[in-house]
């Protein structure tokens, strides 16, 4: 079913202040953006939405982050076109996670590299119904492949999926990312999954926990998280936050002084700084 998203993207300057000094190389490791001309997937979960590489630069600029990881959306599949090129006009300060099939050639994953990649984006969403032995034979084999360029996997799934892998995961050979705070994994298994092996979570999309609550209801999750592993945490806006763009990316980031107010660098800049910018 296609999402439509009609609402115009917040304009940088109303979103709120931050309500404390973002230390100097801040990263947001998660957002996408969206330029037409561009190929898309056939069958998009969403319409093409309000979210182009302007529109989140002047919010980087509103907010004081001056580093960022562009992930690949489900909207342009596997074709990392826009990804690629926006690399190319933002240089050192942004890095990339991309989409791929599984036989793409070595010599496309190197270039890749050279522009910025070090991530792939693993979508468990789609293959969900997949049993675990296919499941766990896909993830190997993209292990495979980000392993000699040093990148990591970042898993794009559903707490659900996540759970049907928690005996496989800590066997991986390269560090893996997983999205949105676990997407909804039971907090004392993600706070094991993080304890042990190649970890790391991304705080991001609170409001996809949440749902109609409050974002203050994710908040003993994120605290046993940072009890656990400060030094495993990262940060990210999910700009444009499909499907509502109108929301206030500055109240996403302040909620991080509530959360880890004694890891703010670690979480904003050196640990995004080890995955994405050694």
């Amino acid at each position: 079913m296609t999402i439509a998203q009609t609402t115009p993207m917040r304009p940088a300057g109303t979103n709120t202040r931050p309500t404390f000094v973002l230390p100097p190389g801040s990263c947001d490791t998660h957002f996408h953006v969206f330029e037409a001309g561009y190929p898309h997937v056939d069958e998009p979960q969403y319409t093409f939405p309000d979210g182009t590489l302007d529109q989140y630069l002047a919010v980087t600029r509103f907010l004081g982050v001056e580093r960022m990881v562009l992930v690949q959306p489900t909207f342009y599949g596997n074709d990392n076109s826009l990804t690629l090129d926006v690399l190319r006009k933002l240089g050192g300060r942004c890095r990339a996670v991309v989409r791929i099939e599984e036989d793409l050639p070595d010599a496309e994953l190197d270039r890749f590299h050279e522009l910025g990649v070090r991530a792939i984006r693993l979508d468990l969403f789609a293959r969900a119904d997949w049993p675990v032995a296919d499941l766990t034979g896909y993830v190997e084999r993209m292990a495979e492949r980000a392993l000699p360029r040093g990148w990591h996997l970042q898993f794009y799934t559903p707490g659900a999926v996540l759970e049907r892998l928690l005996d496989f995961l800590p066997r991986l050979r390269v560090p893996y990312v997983v999205d949105h705070i676990g997407y909804g994994l039971d907090t004392a298994k993600l706070v094991g999954l993080l304890a042990e092996g190649n970890c790391w979570i991304k705080l991001s999309g609170a409001y996809r926990l949440a749902k109609n609550l409050p974002l203050s209801t994710v908040e003993p999750l994120v605290a046993a998280l940072v009890q656990a592993r400060p030094d495993r945490l990262v940060w990210g806006s999910d700009w444009p936050h499909l499907p509502d763009g109108r929301r206030d990316t500055g109240e996403l980031l302040n909620l991080l002084p509530r959360w880890a107010p004694a890891d703010l660098r670690r979480i904003l800049v050196d640990s995004p700084a080890e995955l994405f910018f050694s």
